[in-house]
């Protein structure tokens, strides 16, 4: 069953990438800065997937990079820059309010306080490690997809994103497994390999929506 749930968290990703750029380019920066605030909740959470452990974030992270080259692609590189410090500012928010629910002291009625220690415990380091490698990979992908933006025609957008995707989400799968996973999870190998394999998995599931996107959404410019 987890394959199935698999396929169609993507197709609701899409979907929810696709509304927020129709309605316009705030909304798409607030769902790609919620798709990374969910992803270092939900890294935690590990399942079986194709035979392998896997964590349950990785189709957040390829979600946002793509949502980052439809911004790039309809809205330029400027808000692309700017959505990078977003993230990191909402990840901060994020780390900060999570540490003030753990110090709050709760009443005899309480049943969720040890759930929620559990859950928020590894917060800190994971958000740390994701503002580094997020930063890094967001602005690779920027890089990366300028320079093949330039190089290559507007039909090879599918390509071109494919390409940059790929690449970063190899470099961003490695450093964030040992920087933020090491020793929580249970096989750091296996989720490197079925992370990368999910992620491309994704990144080939989502992309032909491009070619689609673009037929489909006219975006006014300002």
């Amino acid at each position: 069953m987890n394959e199935l749930f698999f396929f169609l968290h993507i197709l609701f990703v899409f979907l929810g990438l696709l509304v927020s750029l129709r309605i316009g380019k705030e909304a798409l920066v607030s769902i790609i800065c919620l798709q990374v605030v969910l992803a270092n909740l939900f890294v935690v959470k590990q399942m079986d997937l194709f035979g392998l452990s896997v964590t349950c974030a990785d189709v957040y992270i390829v979600g946002a990079m793509l949502g980052l080259n439809l911004l790039q692609e309809y809205f330029g590189e400027k808000i692309v820059k700017k959505t990078v410090w977003i993230n990191g500012l909402c990840s901060i928010f994020y780390l900060v309010m999570t540490r003030f629910q753990l110090f709050y002291i709760p009443n005899s009625f309480d049943t969720t306080d040890g759930l929620f220690a559990g859950i928020l415990q590894f917060i800190p380091r994971i958000v740390i490690a994701s503002l580094f490698t997020i930063f890094v990979a967001q602005l690779l992908e920027i890089s990366l997809y300028r320079f093949l933006k330039k190089f290559f025609k507007s039909k090879y957008l599918i390509s071109r994103n494919i390409i940059a995707l790929i690449f970063v989400q190899f470099v961003d799968t490695l450093m964030f497994s040992f920087l933020g996973l090491y020793g929580i999870v249970g096989n750091i190998f296996d989720v490197i390999v079925m992370s990368f394999f999910i992620k491309v998995i994704v990144i080939f599931s989502l992309s032909p929506f491009l070619g689609f996107v673009k037929k489909v959404v006219r975006i006014r410019e300002e």
